[in-house]
């Protein structure tokens, strides 16, 4: 019992972390309505603002708490609500998770541009000393960082289940939530509660991180990201609803990692796979059997009908002049791209465009899955991943030229695909997109990870002699060239072919309402497992592709943070359009080889960068670079193209007709 008790002990502190989370997690879902995928960034840059004004300014511990966690975190908060969430519908759940992550995957970017990108190592503990032991339970120290874990998450869970459960403001935050309108209707003004609910929301993350930073020597945002998954696992369990409930989860998954840890042998598969595993197992065990969860993306707001639907594309508008001006355009360019590719282009910029294309492909994979079926995946890079290390491992180890090995490898990402989609058939929305979250997570700690599949994080080599009869990788990369753009335009032209048949249509009816398309006679599940097969297929190549253009795939091309990074950029760029995943992938690449050319602490904001153009999805739901060509199309038309057509359609019959009516001098 003592040995048991010694490694249970110590994971309370560690569960304490992931209560923290999720405590924050459900109080601002309850109270805002939106699962804040930004949370663990936002107690990231509390604790970071925390360190730096301690260790650079040389500010007290006392002041610095002060601006890091009761004024800036609460402030960082109110900016989400005001510039962002209080803009989106109450219904528009897409728009909300979209914009979560890009603040997510932009704020930690962002934090070594303003501040530098020195390292901060051993930050203070705000309360207790952590290394001061005060007391002794049965084999376990209880030192400063047990003692303050502890002890503020039990105040913390206290204090929010008095506010939400006892207090006027709870009750009006939660209204808020089912319906802003409907509560501004009988009096309340709904603007300032949800404004509370997000400083508080930031107030809460910014003393989590603050508490959490002493924990480990350096800070990173990793290790936010790690609780967060545990956080996001309590959270799930208590249907987003109950803060004690997630709470106790949390506590439980911190003190079950301790312990397995304890009694599992090091050198086995399941310390090394499967524990560091436990969390995301717990998330997907919730999300497959806790029934709550299925009904998360129900609209509870009577009001909700009266949103307006989304601007078509570009495409559909454009008058037919306008349209022949385009495609000639569009093929002189390609024209000019290729030539330029296979005669005068840098080698350094011809792999800059090479690798381009390769993430062209796994964006296809997007636009397929999120721009026509209308489900939010976050794994797709974990796909291409599949895609990538299944063709290395048959180069490897048969002899598998890797574009035939690619074709396998797209079969096995489409076959992980088909299992993601049939787990979550019940899910829609958030479910979705925490399920697809949760298999990234999954594939990167016990999968991607594994010597047998990558041989470490070194990765695999591709040999050239394992590309195939053409060198691939020889040195002016032509030969390469012509494959990407070869893959990427088949895959384009499928990808199109797929949207102007029924399978297109189909999907069309089931994003714009799945009850009316069942009603129709649309096998829902058959639909769903073919959009996900059909994104698997792509994702795969692209990842195959973007392997040979590195000859070498390892796990750190195809993680779970470049799978929400994706999203994000595709997203900016155009998430309905073919297009749009064109331009996000050279763009991508571009954005980075010009920022090599900046000073170092500018290098990170690729991601910044389309971070900013994701939060535009709410407004912009087609993409801000698809809004921006649909306003100059719009302008063009106006100024040119349509006084042209009414001067050809101006004759002497309408020189009489207008001199008839005294236009021209005439007498009526």
């Amino acid at each position: 019992m003592e040995q048991f008790l010694g490694f249970a002990l110590p994971g309370i502190p560690y569960g304490c972390s992931y209560a923290l989370m999720a405590v924050g997690l459900v109080l601002t879902y309850q109270a805002t309505g939106v699962f804040n995928f930004a949370f663990g960034a936002q107690a990231y840059a509390s604790a970071y603002l925390f360190a730096w004004l301690i260790q650079n300014q040389g500010l007290p511990i006392w002041m610095a708490f002060v601006l890091a966690v009761v004024l800036f975190a609460p402030g960082l908060g109110l900016l989400f609500d005001r510039l962002l969430f209080s803009r989106i519908p109450n219904t528009n759940n897409t728009a909300k998770i979209v914009t979560g992550i890009s603040l997510a995957v932009g704020i930690p970017q962002l934090l070594p541009v303003i501040f530098g990108t020195g390292n901060v190592y051993n930050v203070p503990s705000v309360a207790f000393n952590p290394n001061i032991v005060y007391f002794r339970l049965p084999g376990t120290p209880v030192n400063g960082t047990f003692l303050s874990s502890v002890v503020f998450t039990a105040g913390i869970l206290v204090a929010l289940v008095v506010l939400m459960r006892l207090t006027p403001l709870g009750l009006q935050m939660r209204g808020a939530v089912e319906s802003r309108r409907l509560v501004q209707l009988d009096g309340v003004n709904a603007t300032r509660v949800v404004a509370v609910a997000w400083m508080a929301s930031g107030l809460m993350a910014g003393l989590a991180g603050v508490l959490l930073a002493p924990v480990e020597a350096q800070l990173q945002s990793q290790d936010y990201i790690t609780l967060m998954v545990a956080a996001i696992a309590g959270a799930a369990w208590a249907v987003l609803r109950s803060m004690p409930i997630a709470a106790l989860v949390a506590v439980l998954v911190g003190v079950a990692s301790l312990t397995l840890q304890g009694y599992l042998p090091t050198t086995s598969f399941l310390f090394s796979a499967v524990l560091p595993s436990l969390p995301f197992f717990v998330l997907v065990l919730a999300l497959l059997f806790v029934p709550g969860l299925r009904s998360l993306e129900e609209s509870k707001d009577p009001l909700a009908s009266v949103d307006p639907p989304p601007p078509p594309v570009t495409a559909t508008i454009r008058s037919m002049q306008f349209d022949r001006v385009i495609k000639v355009l569009w093929y002189g360019v390609l024209a000019a791209f290729v030539v330029s590719m296979l005669t005068w282009m840098p080698k350094n910029w011809e792999s800059v465009f090479n690798a381009g294309l390769a993430f062209s492909t796994i964006f296809l994979s997007i636009t397929l899955i999120t721009g026509m079926g209308g489900q939010l995946s976050l794994c797709q890079a974990t796909l291409a991943g599949v895609g990538a290390f299944t063709a290395a491992q048959l180069a490897n180890h048969l002899g598998i030229a890797m574009p035939f090995g690619g074709l396998i490898g797209a079969g096995a990402a489409a076959v992980v695909a088909v299992v993601l989609a049939v787990a979550s058939l019940r899910l829609r929305g958030l479910g979705l997109a925490l399920l697809t979250l949760a298999a990234a997570l999954l594939f990167d700690n016990a999968v991607f990870s594994q010597s047998s599949v990558s041989s470490g994080q070194g990765g695999l080599n591709i040999p050239a002699k394992w590309l195939g009869p053409i060198n691939f990788d020889n040195a002016t990369g032509h030969a390469y060239f012509v494959l990407a753009i070869a893959v990427l335009a088949v895959c384009t032209v499928a990808v199109l072919q797929i949207r102007r048949g029924s399978v297109g249509s189909f999907l069309s009816a089931m994003r714009g309402s799945e009850e009316g398309a069942a009603g129709i006679g649309i096998n829902l599940t058959w639909q769903r497992i073919l959009v996900f097969a059909l994104s698997g297929v792509v994702a795969g190549l692209g990842g195959t592709l973007l392997s040979i253009q590195l000859t070498n795939v390892n796990p750190n091309q195809f993680n779970y943070e470049l799978g929400l990074a994706f999203v994000v950029i595709v997203v900016t760029t155009g998430v309905t359009t073919v297009e749009g995943a064109i331009q996000g992938g050279i763009s991508y690449m571009v954005i980075q080889q010009l920022l090599t050319y900046a000073p170092q602490r500018f290098q990170g904001l690729t991601f910044v960068l389309f971070a900013f153009g994701a939060l535009t999805y709410a407004k912009h739901p087609e993409g801000i670079l698809e809004f921006q060509k649909r306003r100059w199309t719009q302008r063009f038309e106006r100024l040119v193209l349509r006084p042209a057509a009414d001067d050809a359609h101006f004759g002497p019959k309408d020189a009489v007709a207008l001199g008839a009516e005294g236009g021209l001098g005439g007498r009526r």
